[in-house]
């Protein structure tokens, strides 16, 4: 500055206003060099250094330039030249030093904010255990301490104070925080739950009625789960909601690469009785049940022989029935199928009559858990089981419909 004014003095300046000009021109000197420096950098370090990091064998620096860590790094060069050109400006240099120390921490907080996203998208992109153990909650965390001290820092440059003074007061706003972070406490200790647990990954199929959510997780943070629904809307749930509440969570039945079908057929049981002669005849031709009528036959035989049951009367002994003979022919046709799970549980059961009949529940698991799949699936097993219950002097329960009315109207006859 000094040198400048003398300068100016020399080319025949008034002494009195060299100093302004003087201060003018080192002003417009600084900013040419940061100007000049943010040239440099960007359009030819930046780029090189965009070059080298595009075609060498490495990827996760590629998630480091997509996030523009290297960019907002770039800002602290002008801050640098700005802050160690201060003391030229005598009085002014501590007022100066703070606005830019308060600048060089703003960039700060941009920097740490791409970096944490860039490890976040790293690990998700490249660990294994990433949907299982996601760590976007716990990078948050990190943010929000950071931006915390970087905060306090600020402010106390600003004033000219050491940072423990304000650092030492924050004991008495212990409950303030609280408060206003609930949620985020809530989220984190949520989030180490749910991590520690392995209750909740990217990727599950989960139910939460209470907040209408019906599908896949697609993203988990600290404070929310997104669950992207069937029909693609996307319900955002607290964290601290899975921990709190009851959820189900699909992610078992897609490991084990089976999925439940338990439905049943309602039986009217006004069509259920014993096989008559030309019953167990007809039920012989049917592949899945030769061996069953033919081995039952002579298991009955043999028992109403030992415990010489009189044959005059089927109510007498054991005979076979049109329902149980049903059942066998179910079992052995899921047994048989091709899209079952054969190492999966199996069972055709009788549930308590209803008003409705009597339930024929199935219960089995498809080797296909996707949801059309297993749509297509159970309806063809039950087209199949439908449609062959007649064949069993069976009849499927339905209510009256207008057209049973119809027909009983059609067969009394009309007075003439």
């Amino acid at each position: 500055m000094e040198a400048i004014s003398n300068l100016l003095i020399e080319f025949g300046a008034a002494e009195n206003l060299s100093g302004y000009f003087a201060g003018g021109i080192l002003v417009i000197i600084i900013f040419l060099a940061c100007v000049i420096a943010n040239i440099i950098t960007k359009k030819v370090i930046l780029r090189i250094l965009a070059h080298y990091i595009k075609n060498n064998k490495f990827i996760w620096d590629n998630v480091l330039l997509e996030r523009r860590v290297f960019q907002r790094l770039a800002h602290l060069i002008p801050a640098i030249i700005i802050y160690n050109s201060a003391p030229a400006f005598g009085e002014a240099k501590v007022m100066i030093q703070r606005f830019t120390f308060t600048y060089v921490l703003v960039i700060t907080i941009f920097v740490l904010d791409s970096v944490l996203n860039s490890i976040n998208d790293i690990y998700s992109t490249f660990a294994k255990k990433s949907k299982a153990k996601p760590i976007k909650g716990l990078l948050q965390v990190i943010k929000i301490v950071a931006y915390l001290f970087i905060g306090i820092l600020i402010v106390a440059n600003l004033m000219g104070e050491s940072p423990i003074y304000f650092l030492s007061g924050l004991g008495a706003l212990t409950a303030i925080v609280s408060l206003v972070f609930k949620d985020s406490i809530l989220g984190f200790v949520a989030g180490i739950q749910l991590a520690s647990n392995d209750m909740l990954r990217i990727g599950d199929w989960v139910e939460m009625p209470k907040y209408g959510a019906d599908g896949d997780v697609i993203d988990i943070s600290l404070n929310t789960v997104k669950v992207q629904n069937w029909d693609k809307t996307i319900v955002t749930i607290p964290a601290y909601a899975f921990i709190s509440d009851s959820f189900k969570n699909w992610r078992g039945m897609v490991e084990a690469g089976g999925r439940r079908i338990k439905r049943s057929i309602y039986i009217d049981m006004t069509s259920i009785k014993f096989c008559s002669e030309e019953m167990i005849a007809k039920y012989k031709k049917i592949d899945y049940l030769t061996d069953y009528i033919t081995q039952k036959e002579e298991e009955i035989k043999q028992y109403n022989l030992t415990h010489k049951i009189n044959p005059e009367s089927k109510v007498n002994g054991r005979h076979l029935t049109n329902i149980g003979t049903f059942r066998a022919y179910i079992k052995n046709y899921l047994k048989n199928h091709p899209r079952l799970h054969q190492d999966m549980i199996q069972m055709v059961r009788q549930l308590p009559p209803e008003d409705n009949g009597l339930p024929l529940e199935i219960y089995v698991f498809t080797n296909d858990t996707r949801w059309v799949s297993y749509e297509e699936i159970q309806a063809d097993i039950f087209d199949h089981i439908l449609a062959v219950a007649e064949e069993f002097d069976l009849r499927v329960f339905q209510n009256p419909t207008g057209y049973d009315l119809r027909q009983i109207n059609l067969s009394i006859p009309k007075n003439e």
